[in-house]
């Protein structure tokens, strides 16, 4: 199964860091799982030129808003509703999390309580589960077809079901603590010192990325199979 990676953003980089893209993150994320992988670089315009160019797409993150008017947004947004009406089936982390719900009718703001930085626990489908998040935007407006499967004490919808065709969720499974120790790093100026303590003193404890992962990889098999 072919699963096109579009990539939303630029993953930083830093000296001592090794350099990857978002594509090498969710390729490793999901790697050993009988899918196939390509990536499109969205964020620089590189798009498929169909919606059929693979059996289901992963939208990446990105330093980018939702609500920003950056012109590979708007053609995102019009990839996205296209793909959900054709009934291909569709994953958002985070940045995609957010514009897929914005796509198809919702909303993304900033949130008023601020960051969620570092290892989050959630309750998704009814599981405790434990990630690391980096964002300030949320989703405050559901879309008419999103079902809520996941949320957490600062994020109120933090997992989304579309009826089969779509699943995303706002924390990075794709994300280890090498990668929240590289964003600590090009991104403490704009942490006070409270915040950046309470990410390094969640580093080391255990996360649910593999088990996100399978949970990626189970959804698009079956909605491929549907």
């Amino acid at each position: 199964m072919k699963i096109g990676i579009l990539q939303c953003g630029h993953f930083p980089t830093a000296e001592g860091y090794p350099e990857h893209t978002y594509g090498d993150l969710y390729a490793g994320l999901l790697a050993g799982r009988g899918l196939d992988f390509q990536t499109w670089s969205v964020v620089d315009m590189e798009f498929p030129d169909s919606v059929e160019d693979a059996d289901g797409w992963l939208i990446s993150g990105s330093k980018h808003g939702a609500y920003e008017d950056e012109p590979f947004i708007r053609r995102l947004e019009e990839f996205i509703r296209e793909a959900y009406a054709k009934n291909i089936p569709l994953v958002g982390i985070c940045f995609g999390h957010q514009i897929i719900a914005q796509a198809l009718g919702g909303k993304v703001e900033k949130f008023s309580g601020g960051w969620s930085l570092g290892r989050q626990v959630y309750d998704i489908e009814g599981g405790e589960v434990a990630l690391n998040a980096w964002h300030q935007d949320q989703i405050t407006r559901l879309p008419e077809d999103a079902t809520v499967i996941g949320r957490s004490a600062n994020c109120e919808y933090a997992a989304l079901a579309y009826k089969g065709r779509a699943f995303s969720v706002q924390p990075h499974p794709e994300f280890s603590d090498d990668e929240v120790s590289l964003l600590l790093k090009v991104r403490r100026a704009a942490l006070n010192e409270t915040q950046a303590e309470t990410v390094r003193e969640n580093l080391g404890k255990p996360l649910a990325n593999a088990a996100l992962g399978d949970r990626i990889a189970a959804f698009f098999k079956e909605s491929a199979h549907g």
